[in-house]
């Protein structure tokens, strides 16, 4: 199992605490052979920074928490200018001569800068401080556009999103492109509703899938197979009910008691899941998913689609083929294209005026 150290010092932003967790934690329950344990470390009395105020915090490991760490994390934090205490550089400084790989997010980069670390590498950090940085610390280069640098051991972005981006980064490093993506698409394009459960196999169509929503061995099992094999025809709660042997009215309460949904809410769902996969795999039309899932009209498919996901089908699908294609990047070690809209940042050039993590 790989150990992941979060270094959270004070005034850590509180969404790049939640980052790692939701990252690590999601490839674990959807990936049965993934495994990471995820470790909070900091001294006693730490400030986290948040909406609407500050808020303490309490980490279960101190600094002990790194010696074993295969990966330590470093999210940004108040003081990020400072020097970092002698203990948190010689701990970094012993986690690399370990071995072990460093992520640093948002100003977190300045902190793992100032160990000297970074010295002759590329980094990245947010990019309202990406000046800032190559001034403070003129011997790494920055990269300005703020997507995630790989320099040897060490890993950096500008933890926008809580440093996910570095997160996603290191699980392909781990586990391949296939987890990485089916990670951020649980993430972030999932259809989000609390009541409906997850499928075992990551929600993937077919009938494997919507078996496992329903339940192994269930006396749904068979009927949620049959459904997700006609996503294509219109389906009735009489046809539904007829299948599994029921009346409407106990195929609706066995539906609430074995998924939460009623059978038109799960068939719903599941078509809208199918035009998931379609946008993602292939390069068919709008109309022509919307009459291989069932939802009839361009239109159709639109209002549901965006009603669950928060996107519309067009969007979703160019999201989705620029993970892929970045993480694909990532996992053949080759360099990622240059940004094409900065030039690289000089060392000693202006800070742009910008917030604070």
């Amino acid at each position: 199992m790989s150990v992941i150290a979060v270094l959270a010092l004070d005034g850590v932003p509180g969404h790049q605490l939640t980052g790692p967790g939701l990252a690590f934690g999601t490839a674990v329950r959807h990936h049965p052979r993934v495994a990471y344990d995820l470790r909070f470390c900091g001294a006693p009395g730490l400030r986290a920074t948040g909406s609407p105020a500050p808020f303490g915090i309490e980490t279960p490991w101190g600094l002990d928490g790194l010696e074993d760490a295969d990966t330590v994390l470093l999210p940004g934090h108040d003081g990020f200018r400072d020097e970092p205490p002698a203990e948190v550089a010689d701990a970094l400084r012993a986690a690399v001569a370990r071995g072990s790989r460093i992520g640093a997010f948002g100003t977190g980069t300045f902190t793992l800068a100032a160990t000297g670390l970074l010295d002759g590498r590329r980094a990245a950090t947010s990019r309202q401080h990406s000046g800032e940085l190559a001034r403070l610390h003129p011997r790494l280069t920055v990269d300005p556009s703020g997507s995630v640098v790989v320099d040897g051991p060490f890993h950096s972005g500008a933890g926008v999103l809580g440093g996910l981006d570095v997160c996603l980064r290191l699980i392909t490093l781990d586990h391949g492109v296939q987890v990485a993506v089916e990670t951020e698409r649980q993430l972030f394009m999932q259809l989000h509703d609390p009541a409906e459960p997850a499928a075992r196999d990551g929600g993937l169509p077919g009938a494997a899938s919507y078996s496992a929503v329903a339940g192994p061995g269930s006396g749904l099992a068979a009927t949620t197979a049959w459904m997700a094999a006609r996503l294509d025809r219109p389906l009735t709660l009489d046809d539904i009910a007829a299948h599994a042997g029921l009346t409407v009215r106990s195929l609706n309460r066995r539906f609430r008691a074995e998924t939460g949904l009623t059978p038109l809410q799960f068939l719903l769902r599941a078509r809208v899941q199918l035009a998931q996969r379609l946008l993602e795999r292939g390069d068919e039309p709008v109309e022509r998913i919307a009459a291989q899932t069932g939802l009839g009209t361009p239109a159709n498919l639109r209002h549901h689609f965006l009603r669950f996901t928060g996107t519309s089908p067009s969007v979703y699908r160019t999201a989705f083929r620029s993970l892929v294609s970045t993480v694909t990047w990532a996992d053949r070690g080759a360099p990622e294209p240059a940004p094409t809209r900065h030039e690289p940042v000089r060392r000693g050039a202006d800070a742009p005026n910008g917030g604070r993590n």
